[in-house]
Protein backbone atom coordinates (compact mmCIF):
# COMPACT_ATOMS: atom_id res chain seq x y z
CA UNK A 1 0.00 0.00 0.00
CA UNK A 2 2.92 2.40 -0.81
CA UNK A 3 0.45 5.16 -2.60
CA UNK A 4 -2.45 4.73 -0.11
CA UNK A 5 -2.98 6.29 3.14
CA UNK A 6 -6.26 6.46 5.12
CA UNK A 7 -7.32 9.84 6.25
CA UNK A 8 -8.35 10.51 9.65
CA UNK A 9 -8.36 14.37 10.11
CA UNK A 10 -8.42 16.28 13.57
CA UNK A 11 -9.35 19.77 14.12
CA UNK A 12 -7.75 22.76 16.09
CA UNK A 13 -4.64 21.38 14.51
CA UNK A 14 -4.53 23.16 11.40
CA UNK A 15 -7.35 24.94 9.19
CA UNK A 16 -8.96 22.30 6.74
CA UNK A 17 -9.02 19.47 8.76
CA UNK A 18 -11.71 16.70 9.00
CA UNK A 19 -12.83 14.77 12.07
CA UNK A 20 -14.17 11.44 12.03
CA UNK A 21 -15.29 10.65 14.98
CA UNK A 22 -15.76 6.62 14.50
CA UNK A 23 -12.18 5.70 13.24
CA UNK A 24 -12.41 2.28 14.42
CA UNK A 25 -10.68 0.95 11.44
CA UNK A 26 -8.49 3.95 10.83
CA UNK A 27 -5.15 2.75 11.29
CA UNK A 28 -2.73 4.95 9.58
CA UNK A 29 -0.78 8.26 10.71
CA UNK A 30 -3.08 11.23 10.60
CA UNK A 31 -2.63 13.27 7.97
CA UNK A 32 -3.17 17.13 7.60
CA UNK A 33 -4.79 18.87 4.54
CA UNK A 34 -1.88 21.06 3.64
CA UNK A 35 0.32 21.77 0.86
CA UNK A 36 3.23 19.49 1.67
CA UNK A 37 0.62 16.35 2.10
CA UNK A 38 -0.77 16.73 -1.88
CA UNK A 39 2.01 18.17 -3.78
CA UNK A 40 0.70 15.88 -6.29
CA UNK A 41 -2.87 14.82 -6.95
CA UNK A 42 -4.32 11.70 -5.89
CA UNK A 43 -7.54 10.11 -6.00
CA UNK A 44 -9.64 10.73 -3.36
CA UNK A 45 -12.36 8.19 -1.97
CA UNK A 46 -15.39 9.21 0.39
CA UNK A 47 -17.06 6.58 1.58
CA UNK A 48 -18.47 5.15 5.01
CA UNK A 49 -17.91 1.81 4.25
CA UNK A 50 -14.74 -0.12 4.23
CA UNK A 51 -16.16 -3.17 3.47
CA UNK A 52 -17.44 -1.66 -0.20
CA UNK A 53 -14.47 -0.06 -1.33
CA UNK A 54 -11.89 -2.72 -0.75
CA UNK A 55 -12.35 -3.94 -4.35
CA UNK A 56 -12.07 -0.92 -5.81
CA UNK A 57 -8.78 -0.41 -3.75
CA UNK A 58 -7.38 -3.70 -5.47
CA UNK A 59 -7.37 -2.83 -8.99
CA UNK A 60 -5.99 0.70 -7.90
CA UNK A 61 -2.67 -0.40 -6.33
CA UNK A 62 -2.52 -2.73 -9.30
CA UNK A 63 -2.31 0.09 -10.99
CA UNK A 64 -0.30 2.48 -9.20
CA UNK A 65 -2.46 4.71 -8.60
CA UNK A 66 -2.46 6.64 -5.76
CA UNK A 67 -5.33 7.30 -3.38
CA UNK A 68 -6.54 8.24 0.18
CA UNK A 69 -9.50 7.02 1.88
CA UNK A 70 -11.89 9.75 3.31
CA UNK A 71 -14.24 7.85 5.57
CA UNK A 72 -16.97 10.27 6.63
CA UNK A 73 -18.67 9.67 9.62
CA UNK A 74 -19.23 13.19 12.06
CA UNK A 75 -16.95 15.47 10.72
CA UNK A 76 -15.74 18.49 10.79
CA UNK A 77 -14.98 21.03 8.12
CA UNK A 78 -12.73 24.23 8.56
CA UNK A 79 -13.93 26.07 5.19
CA UNK A 80 -11.84 28.96 4.87
CA UNK A 81 -9.17 26.20 4.33
CA UNK A 82 -8.94 24.88 0.74
CA UNK A 83 -8.87 21.13 -0.23
CA UNK A 84 -6.17 18.91 -1.60
CA UNK A 85 -5.26 18.31 -5.19
CA UNK A 86 -6.45 15.57 -6.92
CA UNK A 87 -9.84 13.43 -8.00
CA UNK A 88 -12.57 13.40 -5.58
CA UNK A 89 -14.65 9.97 -6.04
CA UNK A 90 -18.12 10.36 -3.65
CA UNK A 91 -19.12 6.53 -2.67
CA UNK A 92 -21.13 7.53 0.29
CA UNK A 93 -24.32 5.77 0.11
CA UNK A 94 -27.59 6.37 0.82
CA UNK A 95 -27.84 3.39 3.72
CA UNK A 96 -24.91 4.64 5.72
CA UNK A 97 -27.63 5.41 8.45
CA UNK A 98 -28.51 1.43 8.50
CA UNK A 99 -24.84 1.43 9.60
CA UNK A 100 -24.93 3.78 12.85
CA UNK A 101 -23.60 6.80 10.00
CA UNK A 102 -26.62 8.58 10.77
CA UNK A 103 -24.62 11.91 9.64
CA UNK A 104 -22.46 10.71 7.04
CA UNK A 105 -24.40 11.57 4.12
CA UNK A 106 -25.29 15.12 5.75
CA UNK A 107 -21.20 15.87 6.10
CA UNK A 108 -20.80 14.51 2.70
CA UNK A 109 -23.23 17.31 1.05
CA UNK A 110 -20.95 20.07 3.10
CA UNK A 111 -18.05 18.89 1.73
CA UNK A 112 -18.96 18.33 -1.80
CA UNK A 113 -20.43 21.84 -1.61
CA UNK A 114 -16.73 22.87 -0.23
CA UNK A 115 -14.63 20.97 -2.92
CA UNK A 116 -16.71 22.36 -6.18
CA UNK A 117 -16.53 26.23 -4.70
CA UNK A 118 -12.62 25.12 -5.10
CA UNK A 119 -12.92 23.72 -8.15
CA UNK A 120 -12.16 20.20 -7.58
CA UNK A 121 -12.64 17.44 -9.87
CA UNK A 122 -15.39 15.11 -8.50
CA UNK A 123 -16.74 12.60 -9.79
CA UNK A 124 -20.83 12.13 -8.45
CA UNK A 125 -21.25 15.72 -7.55
CA UNK A 126 -23.39 17.69 -5.16
CA UNK A 127 -26.45 17.27 -7.34
CA UNK A 128 -26.11 13.34 -7.41
CA UNK A 129 -25.33 13.22 -4.01
CA UNK A 130 -28.82 15.19 -3.58
CA UNK A 131 -30.69 12.96 -6.06
CA UNK A 132 -29.94 9.51 -4.23
CA UNK A 133 -31.56 10.25 -0.67
CA UNK A 134 -35.03 11.55 -2.56
CA UNK A 135 -37.02 8.63 -4.20
CA UNK A 136 -39.55 11.94 -4.68
CA UNK A 137 -37.01 13.71 -6.93
CA UNK A 138 -35.93 10.80 -9.06
CA UNK A 139 -39.01 10.13 -9.91
CA UNK A 140 -40.07 13.09 -11.17
CA UNK A 141 -35.99 13.77 -12.95
CA UNK A 142 -36.45 10.37 -14.71
CA UNK A 143 -39.75 11.39 -16.30
CA UNK A 144 -38.37 14.72 -17.69
CA UNK A 145 -35.97 13.05 -19.54
CA UNK A 146 -38.60 11.06 -20.96
CA UNK A 147 -38.50 7.54 -18.82
CA UNK A 148 -41.03 5.51 -17.83
CA UNK A 149 -41.31 5.40 -13.91
CA UNK A 150 -44.45 3.48 -11.90
CA UNK A 151 -47.04 5.35 -10.92
CA UNK A 152 -45.91 7.16 -7.52
CA UNK A 153 -47.60 8.89 -4.91
CA UNK A 154 -45.94 10.81 -1.98
CA UNK A 155 -46.84 11.17 1.31
CA UNK A 156 -45.19 13.41 4.25
CA UNK A 157 -46.87 12.16 7.81
CA UNK A 158 -48.12 8.93 8.86
CA UNK A 159 -51.82 10.27 8.44
CA UNK A 160 -51.01 11.41 4.77
CA UNK A 161 -49.91 7.68 4.20
CA UNK A 162 -53.10 6.23 5.64
CA UNK A 163 -54.75 8.57 3.50
CA UNK A 164 -53.00 7.81 0.35
CA UNK A 165 -53.22 4.24 0.74
CA UNK A 166 -56.91 4.30 1.03
CA UNK A 167 -56.91 5.82 -2.67
CA UNK A 168 -54.80 2.11 -3.84
CA UNK A 169 -57.33 -0.77 -5.05
CA UNK A 170 -54.52 -2.79 -5.54
CA UNK A 171 -51.19 -3.75 -3.86
CA UNK A 172 -48.51 -1.34 -3.95
CA UNK A 173 -45.19 -0.63 -2.66
CA UNK A 174 -44.26 1.34 -0.22
CA UNK A 175 -40.65 2.78 0.67
CA UNK A 176 -38.72 5.53 2.66
CA UNK A 177 -37.96 8.63 0.41
CA UNK A 178 -34.44 8.17 1.61
CA UNK A 179 -33.77 4.62 2.08
CA UNK A 180 -31.13 2.47 0.21
CA UNK A 181 -30.22 -1.67 -0.48
CA UNK A 182 -34.06 -2.05 -0.14
CA UNK A 183 -33.81 -1.17 3.55
CA UNK A 184 -38.09 -0.44 4.58
CA UNK A 185 -39.27 -1.88 0.60
CA UNK A 186 -42.54 -3.28 1.53
CA UNK A 187 -45.30 -4.94 -0.23
CA UNK A 188 -48.60 -3.57 0.77
CA UNK A 189 -51.73 -5.84 0.23
CA UNK A 190 -54.10 -4.68 3.15
CA UNK A 191 -54.98 -2.38 5.93
CA UNK A 192 -52.94 -4.22 8.36
CA UNK A 193 -49.45 -4.14 6.05
CA UNK A 194 -50.74 0.01 6.05
CA UNK A 195 -51.18 0.02 9.92
CA UNK A 196 -47.91 -1.74 10.39
CA UNK A 197 -45.59 0.77 8.40
CA UNK A 198 -48.05 4.05 9.81
CA UNK A 199 -47.54 2.63 13.37
CA UNK A 200 -43.64 3.06 12.98
CA UNK A 201 -43.51 5.76 10.79
CA UNK A 202 -41.18 8.03 12.84
CA UNK A 203 -38.84 4.90 12.60
CA UNK A 204 -39.23 4.04 9.35
CA UNK A 205 -38.72 7.27 7.40
CA UNK A 206 -35.91 9.73 8.05
CA UNK A 207 -37.47 12.62 6.77
CA UNK A 208 -40.70 11.91 6.93
CA UNK A 209 -41.63 10.92 3.74
CA UNK A 210 -42.22 7.75 1.88
CA UNK A 211 -43.40 6.86 -1.55
CA UNK A 212 -46.27 4.63 -2.89
CA UNK A 213 -45.73 3.19 -5.86
CA UNK A 214 -46.98 0.72 -8.38
CA UNK A 215 -46.04 -2.67 -8.19
CA UNK A 216 -44.41 -3.79 -11.62
CA UNK A 217 -44.36 -7.57 -11.79
CA UNK A 218 -41.13 -7.78 -13.54
CA UNK A 219 -41.03 -10.70 -16.36
CA UNK A 220 -39.13 -13.68 -15.21
CA UNK A 221 -39.28 -12.65 -12.26
CA UNK A 222 -36.06 -10.71 -12.76
CA UNK A 223 -35.45 -6.73 -12.77
CA UNK A 224 -32.54 -5.32 -14.52
CA UNK A 225 -29.71 -3.16 -12.83
CA UNK A 226 -28.25 -0.61 -15.16
CA UNK A 227 -24.35 0.05 -14.75
CA UNK A 228 -22.45 3.49 -15.65
CA UNK A 229 -19.12 3.94 -15.59
CA UNK A 230 -17.63 7.37 -16.54
CA UNK A 231 -21.49 8.57 -17.78
CA UNK A 232 -21.84 5.75 -20.34
CA UNK A 233 -23.34 2.50 -20.13
CA UNK A 234 -21.12 -0.71 -18.47
CA UNK A 235 -23.54 -3.45 -18.50
CA UNK A 236 -26.66 -4.88 -17.43
CA UNK A 237 -26.72 -6.95 -14.40
CA UNK A 238 -30.12 -9.26 -14.52
CA UNK A 239 -31.52 -9.78 -10.74
CA UNK A 240 -33.58 -12.43 -9.62
CA UNK A 241 -36.30 -10.74 -7.03
CA UNK A 242 -37.18 -14.24 -5.27
CA UNK A 243 -35.83 -13.23 -2.16
CA UNK A 244 -37.16 -9.95 -1.49
CA UNK A 245 -36.00 -6.26 -2.21
CA UNK A 246 -32.75 -5.94 -0.98
CA UNK A 247 -31.01 -6.52 -4.01
CA UNK A 248 -27.49 -5.03 -3.27
CA UNK A 249 -25.09 -7.30 -5.82
CA UNK A 250 -21.76 -6.42 -3.67
CA UNK A 251 -20.18 -9.86 -2.47
CA UNK A 252 -20.46 -8.58 1.03
CA UNK A 253 -23.44 -6.20 1.24
CA UNK A 254 -25.56 -5.93 4.60
CA UNK A 255 -27.23 -4.19 6.86
CA UNK A 256 -26.36 -4.72 10.67
CA UNK A 257 -27.14 -8.75 10.53
CA UNK A 258 -29.01 -9.12 7.69
CA UNK A 259 -26.78 -10.42 4.35
CA UNK A 260 -27.85 -10.07 0.85
CA UNK A 261 -27.96 -13.31 -0.95
CA UNK A 262 -24.97 -11.41 -3.53
CA UNK A 263 -23.21 -15.06 -3.55
CA UNK A 264 -22.48 -15.35 -7.16
CA UNK A 265 -25.32 -17.94 -8.06
CA UNK A 266 -27.67 -17.31 -10.79
CA UNK A 267 -28.96 -14.42 -8.61
CA UNK A 268 -26.99 -12.09 -10.63
CA UNK A 269 -26.14 -12.62 -14.07
CA UNK A 270 -24.14 -10.38 -16.42
CA UNK A 271 -25.76 -8.89 -19.50
CA UNK A 272 -22.67 -8.13 -21.25
CA UNK A 273 -24.12 -6.67 -24.75
CA UNK A 274 -27.59 -5.39 -23.34
CA UNK A 275 -28.90 -2.34 -25.34
CA UNK A 276 -32.24 -0.87 -24.57
CA UNK A 277 -33.72 1.64 -26.14
CA UNK A 278 -33.76 3.80 -23.58
CA UNK A 279 -30.32 3.96 -23.27
CA UNK A 280 -29.77 7.87 -24.26
CA UNK A 281 -32.26 9.03 -22.23
CA UNK A 282 -30.60 7.13 -19.39
CA UNK A 283 -27.27 8.66 -20.49
CA UNK A 284 -28.72 12.69 -20.63
CA UNK A 285 -30.59 11.79 -16.95
CA UNK A 286 -27.31 10.58 -15.66
CA UNK A 287 -25.50 13.76 -17.18
CA UNK A 288 -27.92 16.07 -15.97
CA UNK A 289 -28.20 14.54 -12.32
CA UNK A 290 -24.52 14.90 -12.19
CA UNK A 291 -23.87 11.33 -11.92
CA UNK A 292 -21.19 9.59 -13.66
CA UNK A 293 -20.63 6.21 -11.63
CA UNK A 294 -24.05 4.82 -11.01
CA UNK A 295 -26.94 2.36 -11.46
CA UNK A 296 -30.34 2.65 -12.65
CA UNK A 297 -32.80 -0.58 -11.91
CA UNK A 298 -35.79 -1.20 -13.57
CA UNK A 299 -38.59 -3.66 -14.00
CA UNK A 300 -39.11 -4.89 -17.41
CA UNK A 301 -43.10 -5.80 -17.67
CA UNK A 302 -44.31 -8.37 -19.83
CA UNK A 303 -44.12 -6.28 -23.15
CA UNK A 304 -40.43 -5.66 -22.27
CA UNK A 305 -40.86 -1.71 -21.39
CA UNK A 306 -38.62 -0.62 -18.59
CA UNK A 307 -40.17 0.84 -15.71
CA UNK A 308 -37.24 2.78 -14.00
CA UNK A 309 -38.00 2.92 -10.03
CA UNK A 310 -34.40 3.45 -8.49
CA UNK A 311 -31.30 5.46 -8.89
CA UNK A 312 -27.85 5.01 -6.69
CA UNK A 313 -24.08 6.30 -6.93
CA UNK A 314 -22.83 3.75 -4.73
CA UNK A 315 -22.78 1.00 -6.97
CA UNK A 316 -21.18 -2.37 -6.20
CA UNK A 317 -20.94 -5.22 -8.33
CA UNK A 318 -20.61 -9.13 -8.10
CA UNK A 319 -17.50 -10.34 -8.64
CA UNK A 320 -18.77 -14.28 -8.97
CA UNK A 321 -20.80 -13.11 -11.72
CA UNK A 322 -18.50 -11.15 -13.78
CA UNK A 323 -16.56 -14.13 -13.13
CA UNK A 324 -18.53 -16.62 -15.38
CA UNK A 325 -17.87 -13.97 -18.74
CA UNK A 326 -14.37 -14.60 -17.47
CA UNK A 327 -13.71 -10.80 -16.19
CA UNK A 328 -13.77 -9.86 -19.34
CA UNK A 329 -15.59 -6.78 -17.39
CA UNK A 330 -15.08 -6.05 -14.04
CA UNK A 331 -17.05 -3.04 -12.98
CA UNK A 332 -14.10 -1.62 -10.33
CA UNK A 333 -11.47 -2.49 -12.43
CA UNK A 334 -13.44 0.10 -15.07
CA UNK A 335 -13.85 2.45 -12.39
CA UNK A 336 -10.28 2.30 -11.86
CA UNK A 337 -8.85 2.82 -15.30
CA UNK A 338 -11.74 6.07 -15.02
CA UNK A 339 -9.96 7.14 -12.08
CA UNK A 340 -6.89 7.24 -13.69
CA UNK A 341 -7.85 8.92 -16.86
CA UNK A 342 -9.66 11.51 -14.79
CA UNK A 343 -6.12 12.11 -12.15
CA UNK A 344 -4.46 12.28 -14.99
CA UNK A 345 -6.05 16.04 -16.48
CA UNK A 346 -5.71 17.92 -12.98
CA UNK A 347 -2.83 20.12 -12.78
CA UNK A 348 0.22 19.38 -10.34
CA UNK A 349 1.26 23.06 -10.19
CA UNK A 350 -0.88 24.55 -7.85
CA UNK A 351 -0.45 24.64 -4.19
CA UNK A 352 -2.81 24.33 -1.32
CA UNK A 353 -2.53 27.09 1.53
CA UNK A 354 -5.37 27.88 4.05
CA UNK A 355 -7.13 31.57 3.84
CA UNK A 356 -5.66 34.08 6.06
Amino acid sequence: MKNASLIVLRPALQPGFLFALNPTAMISPISPLTGSIDAQPVIHILHENSVWVEPLIAHLELSGLPYREWFIDEAELDMSALPPEGVFYNRMSASSHTRDHRFAWEATRGVMAWLEAHGRRVINNRRATALEVSKVEQVIALRDHGLTAPHTVAATGPNAFRRAAARWDRPFIVKPNRGGKGTGVTLVRNAKDVEAVANTFGAYTLDGTVVLQEYVKPAEGRVLRLEFIGGRHYYTVSIDTGGGFDLCPSDACQVGTTFCPADGRAKFEVLEHHDPKQLERCHAFLSDSGMEVAAMEAAPDAKGQLHFYDVNINTNYNAEAEARLGNARQGMRAIAEFLGVELAKVPSHRHNFTSS
